[in-house]
């Protein structure tokens, strides 16, 4: 079951598994499970994201922060409440704090973008598990109300 949630400070509703754990830190509010990740963040932006932006400014500035970054494919797509940048790639998580366990990580980042907003989604988990589904789900219910 999926329940609504909006994201900090913000119209931008979406919906995320329930009972998954809640944590916001700098701006970004994240929803956790196991080895799988929900992130939104919702900033002020002047004009849409466009595929050559993600290109020339969100690819460096991604793979400077995360682990082992391998990018993959930037395109635009359509949800059920507009359009977004959608760019997915590869990276190494944190390790896990008990066990010290890597895991490769497959990453689905949409950017949206209304009236001077961008809401960025990211979507996170194991390599090879089968989220496709879910994460469907999760950004096509991005919305600003």
């Amino acid at each position: 079951m999926f329940v609504d949630h909006v994201a900090p400070g913000s119209a931008v509703h979406f919906t995320v598994p329930e009972g998954w754990a809640r944590t916001t830190t700098h701006g970004v509010t994240t929803y956790t499970d196991k080895y799988n990740s929900i992130s939104i963040e919702v900033r002020p932006a002047k004009r849409p994201p466009t595929v050559a932006s993600a290109r020339r400014v969100d690819v460096p500035e991604i793979r400077r922060s995360v682990a082992s970054f391998q990018g993959g494919p930037i395109t635009e797509v359509t949800r059920q409440h507009g359009s977004a940048v959608h760019l997915a790639y590869l990276m190494d998580s944190a390790p896990n704090p008990v066990t010290g366990k890597v895991v490769r990580d497959a990453v689905e980042r949409f950017e949206f973008w209304h009236a001077g907003e961008e809401a960025i989604l990211t979507l996170a988990g194991p390599q090879g598990a089968d989220n496709v589904d879910p994460w469907q789900i999760v950004s096509d219910s991005v919305q600003w109300r």
